[in-house]
């Protein structure tokens, strides 16, 4: 048992106000994060979308009744703080009273704590007795999840030409689904008939059986060690994570870094958005300061706030001990900067649908750059370079019903190397553990047949350590359909760190192999699309690590014959000469051609 948490945990809590042991204190927040594990996978398991029952697009937490995040499930990790904000909006809007045993709240609004519309915060407070004959609010249980429609302007939850949020689809800031155990049949309908998809109400009845779940999993545990017990653990875990947090910044090197990114463009063409942080160490104290980013009032690429902050915490929490709770102790110890008005805090009512992948994924992008020199061991950027999912619309001949396919098959792409390993895998790093469906989930549920989806020869990132190549990927659609995308990723591709080059950029054709090509330049707004017809979208590479020419001879060669490399590119890109035959499997690195190779390219 770590010492600090010793002393921690015979300390008075801080809100709870009794002590309690390490080893209870450990086995609640184990506890609470089965519970958040066991409510995610109760929503992969009912879901009626492939969106949930096909991925992790999903996250559970475990707050107290002040809404300090006490637990969380793995899942996406942006989630981790755009699930808790909904939730203190809602004590704060409508006040604790409001919250009674068996009630049941939803919540999408991104001005009031959320990510973009799609992403549905559903939560249920958990109850016990307050030792006076009464029962009082100890816990909340919360589950986040991505829906595949918001209403509005067009089908797929992402309007990217939206002029206002409005364009976007239906706000809920907060609505009380269940009141009291008793469903409210007039606020279900409400939120199901301002969806498109029919198995919209589904999903959403699994995240508020998940929530439900949790809620008895919770009282369950304070029946087992007593409220005050879990109350406690609460406190004292909040507090050890935030001294593990500060003893881990005071190992790095004080001073001020600063790193600026791009995204090519938003999705109406404007150019080059641009993202710029200075961190600044100084001891224990961590400051990440986004003053200097975009302020361009006519673009239309906005990360909200909430969605700002849970890229942030992400990327930071990816360069830390991962042994160190993710719970508010680990997020409060961050000073955030965000300017209002800038691409990554909008002032109220700007769309945002497009906007919580790019810029706000590129955050993690920027802070990488940033520390590349002073946490090199660290500095892969948790971030992907997709614009929005290709979402294609139709009717489906078998059902009569039109269909919504978000494209959410498995590829590859955009994963940087780290030191001391190249990239590897089919999801990129910021995804964190979604899961992609099958082409086979796929095409039994939609009218497209996938045709490919093939590592891209040379479009990983060059360095002592090579990022993931990206991947070919092919659609053919068996009935008339549309396509509505947007793509970035062409002009700034995923960075190299530390001296190591950057992947490959996007390419998506539509009507690709036709004799009406339709490449996709930044957005494609419902391209017609004909029966037999294909999609072909080649995703990007990540970046590499260090210095390509650094990079082991023979790795090279074992990348070549794996066909992650190229026979010219191992020359072009590593100064590594072969000899021999690919075809006939008698490649070998010529030593002395690669040693001149080399000193040439140095010099």
């Amino acid at each position: 048992m770590n010492v600090d948490l010793v002393q921690l945990a015979g300390s008075r809590g801080r809100l709870s106000g009794t002590s309690v042991d390490p080893v209870t204190a450990e086995v609640v927040r184990g506890a609470m994060e089965t519970i958040c594990f066991e409510m995610a996978t109760y929503v992969s398991r009912t879901a009626t979308t492939p969106i949930l029952n096909q991925s992790n697009e999903r996250n559970a937490t475990v707050l107290d009744a002040r809404g300090r995040l006490a637990a969380l499930s793995v899942g996406i990790p942006q989630f981790m703080l755009t699930s808790t904000l909904p939730v203190r909006f809602a004590l704060e809007f409508l006040g604790v009273d409001e919250f009674r045993e068996g009630d049941v709240f939803a919540a999408n609004d991104p001005y009031h704590g959320g990510g973009h519309l799609p992403d549905y915060n559903v939560f249920a407070p958990v109850f016990a007795d307050d030792g006076h004959g009464g029962r009082r609010m100890v816990l909340i249980a919360s589950i986040q999840c991505h829906h595949g429609d918001t209403g509005g302007g067009v089908p797929g939850g992402y309007n990217v030409t939206a002029g206002d949020i409005w364009g976007e689809g239906v706000r809920w800031p907060v609505v009380k689904v269940l009141d009291r155990g008793v469903e409210r049949r007039d606020v279900l309908y409400a939120l199901q008939t301002n969806n498109r998809i029919p198995d919209y109400i589904g999903d959403l009845r699994a995240q508020i059986g998940a929530a439900q779940l949790g809620a008895k999993r919770l009282g369950e545990i304070m029946d087992r060690f007593g409220v005050s017990a879990v109350e406690a653990s609460v406190d004292v875990m909040i507090d050890y994570a935030a001294k593990r947090f500060r003893e881990e910044v005071t190992l790095w090197p004080d001073g001020v870094y600063e790193a600026d990114a791009y995204v090519d463009h938003d999705p109406l063409g404007h150019p080059d958005i641009h993202l710029h942080v200075k961190i600044t160490v100084s001891g224990e104290h961590l400051t990440i300061d986004y003053t200097g980013s975009d302020t361009r009032q006519e673009i239309q690429a906005w990360s909200t706030y909430g969605n700002t902050r849970g890229y942030t915490v992400a990327q930071i929490a990816a360069m830390m001990d991962p042994e160190i709770p993710k719970n508010e102790g680990f997020f409060d110890q961050m000073e955030l900067v965000v300017p209002q008005g800038c691409v990554l805090n909008p002032h109220p009512g700007k769309p945002v649908s497009a906007g919580t992948h790019h810029p706000g994924a590129d955050v993690g992008e920027v802070i990488a750059v940033a520390m590349q020199n002073v946490l090199p061991d660290k500095a892969v950027p948790q971030t992907y370079k997709t614009g929005i999912p290709t979402i294609i619309v139709g009717i489906d001949p078998r059902t009569g019903q039109s269909f919504t396919d978000h494209s959410a098959e498995v590829y590859a792409g955009w994963c940087n190397a780290a030191r001391g390993m190249d990239a590897w895998g089919a999801q990129n790093a910021s995804f964190g553990n979604l899961w992609k469906a099958t082409a086979e989930i796929n095409e039994s549920l939609f009218p497209h047949v996938q045709w490919s989806r093939d590592y891209r020869t040379d479009s990983g990132g060059a360095g002592q350590w090579r990022g993931l190549c990206g991947s070919h990927y092919e659609k053919e659609v068996l009935v008339d359909a549309k396509v509505y995308t947007y793509v970035v990723g062409m002009k700034y591709p995923m960075p190299g760190i530390c001296g190591g080059q950057p992947g490959a950029p996007n390419e998506m054709v539509i009507r690709y192999g036709s004799d009406d090509p339709y490449p996709v330049r930044h957005t494609a707004d419902w391209v017609p699309l004909g029966a037999g017809q294909r999609v072909m979208y080649d995703y990007g590479g990540g970046g590499g690590w260090g210095d390509p020419l650094e990079r082991d001879p023979q790795a090279v060669l074992d990348d070549v014959l794996d066909e992650y490399v190229s026979v010219e590119g191992a020359t072009r890109d590593y100064g590594v000469v072969l000899s021999g035959s690919l075809e006939d499997l008698t490649l070998a690195v010529d030593e002395d051609a690669t040693a001149s190779t080399r000193v040439s390219r140095r010099a």
